[in-house]
C-alpha cells in the first residue's frame, strides 16, 4: 500500500525525486477560469461576488448584507461553544499570541560620530485579508494562526473571507474569528474572494496582503493578484517527514503519518529510519490502524501515491535526505533530538522527541502552523508577525556627514554616468 525504499538501492535518487515531484499550480484550464473570475469581479464588483457565491456555494443571497457576519454573531458563536471547546480555543489562542509577541520587531536607529543617523522603521500593514477554507474541512486553527500574528503586528483591519457551502457556517471558525480579533467576516470563497480582496468592491475593502490556504483555484488566484497585493505563499500539499531511531511505538509513527495524509489525496507522509525491522512494524501498524480512520479513503490514496517508508544506512544519512527534502513538518522521533538540531538545515517546523507529535503544532503549541511546502523551506520561513510588518530605512545626514558622504556619492554617480545624482550630492559638499 505504501512505497518502501532503501537508500542503498541503485535507483534511489531517481525514485526519491519521483516521489517528491508535485504538479504545482499550473493547470491552464483552472488559470483561464480564475482569470475570468478576477476580471468579472473587477468589472462588476458586489453583483459578481453575489452571483458567484450563489453559483459555487449554493448560498441564498440577494445582497452583500446576506454574506456578512456581524460581530454579535461572532461573539454568540464563541459564547455558545461547549465549555470544553471554549477552554481549548481560548488556551490555544493565548499560546499562539504569547509565542508571536516574542517576534514583534521594533524601530531602531543609531548615530555615527559625524552625526549621521541611520535606522529602520517598523510599520504594520493597514489592512489584511485572511482566506479560510470551507470545503472538505473547516479550519478554526488556521484562523488563529493567521489572525493573531496580524493583530500582534498591529494590523488595523483584518478581513476574513470563508466559503459557506449551502449557507452553512462553522461555529468554531466564527468563534476563532471572534477570539482572534477579526474585524470583518464575509462568507465568500474561491478565486472570487481573492479577487474581491485584491481589487476591492463596493462592500469589500481592498487589502494590502492576502494570507491563508485554499484549493487550487484560490492558490492560482493568489498567484495572479500578487503584485497588486502581497501574499504569504503559494502552498502545496501538506507534508510530514519523520526521522525515527526505532525506539518509538510504531502505532504512534503510523498515526503521525496519517495526520498529514488525511488532509487530502496529494499530501505526503515519509518515514526515514535505519532500523529495517522497525519499518516493518510501522507498515503493520498502518495496515492495522487504517480501517478505523474516518478519512481512510483519503489517507490510503495519499499513502499510495506519495507516501514512503525509507530505510537509511544510518541517522546521518537520514538527516542528509531530510535536508534534501526540506519538509514542511519534520518530526525527530529520537532519544536525543537536541543532538541532531545543528545538522538540520531545512524544515518549516521541527518537532523534537517522540512525545512531540506534529498535531500539537497544528493547534496549540504556539508556533505558527502556516509553513513552507514543496521544498521551499530551503529559502522560506513560517508565517509570523514579520509578515504583517514592513520596514522603512531611516537616513539623516548632518552638515558634516553630507560633506563626506556627498563626495563619495558624487564619485560613484559620476562613474555610473548619472549627472543629476552626482550634482545633487555635490550641492551639499563644503557647506560646513
Amino acid at each position: 500500500m505504501i512505497t518502501k525504499l532503501s537508500s542503498q538501492q541503485t535507483d534511489f535518487n531517481t525514485q526519491l525525486s519521483s516521489l517528491l515531484s508535485w504538479e504545482s499550480v499550473s493547470n491552464q484550464d483552472v488559470l483561464n477560469t480564475v482569470e475570468e473570475i478576477i476580471n468579472t469581479i473587477r468589472s462588476k464588483g458586489d453583483k459578481a461576488l453575489i452571483d458567484y457565491s450563489i453559483k459555487f456555494d449554493g448560498v441564498k443571497a440577494k445582497s452583500m448584507t446576506d454574506l456578512m457576519i456581524s460581530q454579535e454573531e461572532l461573539e454568540k458563536s464563541f459564547n455558545d461553544l461547549s465549555d470544553k471547546q471554549k477552554n481549548a480555543i481560548t488556551i490555544a489562542a493565548e499560546r499562539v499570541k504569547a509565542y508571536h509577541l516574542k517576534q514583534n520587531q521594533q524601530t531602531w536607529s543609531y548615530t555615527e560620530e559625524d552625526g549621521t543617523m541611520l535606522g529602520q522603521k517598523i510599520t504594520p500593514l493597514d489592512r489584511v485579508g485572511l482566506y479560510v477554507p470551507g470545503g472538505k474541512a473547516s479550519y478554526p486553527s488556521s484562523v488563529l494562526m493567521n489572525a493573531i500574528p496580524a493583530k500582534v503586528a498591529g494590523v488595523e483591519e483584518l478581513i476574513m473571507v470563508v466559503p459557506t457551502p449551502n449557507g452553512k457556517t462553522n461555529q468554531l471558525v466564527l468563534a476563532a474569528a471572534y477570539i482572534s480579533g477579526v474585524d470583518i467576516v464575509i462568507t465568500v470563497g474561491g478565486a472570487q474572494a481573492i479577487a474581491a480582496l485584491a481589487y476591492g468592491t463596493e462592500s469589500v475593502p481592498k487589502v494590502d496582503k492576502i494570507v491563508g490556504p485554499g484549493n487550487i483555484y484560490v492558490a492560482m488566484a493568489k498567484r495572479a493578484v500578487f503584485g497588486q497585493v502581497g501574499i504569504d505563499m503559494i502552498a502545496g500539499p501538506s507534508e510530514i517527514l519523520i526521522i525515527c531511531d526505532g525506539n518509538t511505538d510504531p502505532d504512534w509513527i503510523a498515526m503521525d503519518l496519517f495526520s498529514q495524509a488525511e488532509h487530502d489525496e496529494d499530501a505526503q507522509s515519509i518515514l526515514l529510519c535505519p532500523d529495517l525491522a522497525f519499518i516493518d512494524k510501522v507498515e503493520k501498524s498502518i495496515e492495522k490502524l487504517l480501517p478505523s480512520m474516518d478519512r481512510k479513503d483519503i489517507i490510503e490514496i495519499a499513502l499510495n501515491n506519495r507516501g514512503a517508508l525509507i530505510h537509511t544506512k544510518d541517522m546521518n544519512e537520514a538527516i542528509a535526505i531530510s535536508n534534501r527534502i526540506a519538509p514542511e513538518h519534520l518530526e525527530l522521533s529520537v532519544e536525543n533530538p537536541e543532538a541532531l538540531i545543528n545538522s538540520i538545515k531545512h524544515a518549516g517546523a521541527i518537532f523534537m522527541g517522540k512525545y512531540t507529535c506534529e498535531a500539537l503544532g497544528d493547534y496549540c503549541a504556539g508556533p505558527n502552523h502556516v509553513l513552507p511546502t514543496s521544498g521551499t523551506a530551503r529559502f522560506s520561513s513560517p508565517l509570523g508577525v514579520y509578515d504583517f510588518q514592513k520596514k522603512s530605512s531611516l537616513i539623516m545626514a548632518s552638515r558634516e556627514s553630507a560633506n563626506t558622504l556627498g563626495k563619495i556619492a558624487a564619485t560613484l554617480a559620476d562613474g555610473e554616468g548619472l549627472q543629476a545624482h552626482a550634482q545633487s550630492a555635490k550641492y551639499r559638499v563644503n557647506k560646513i
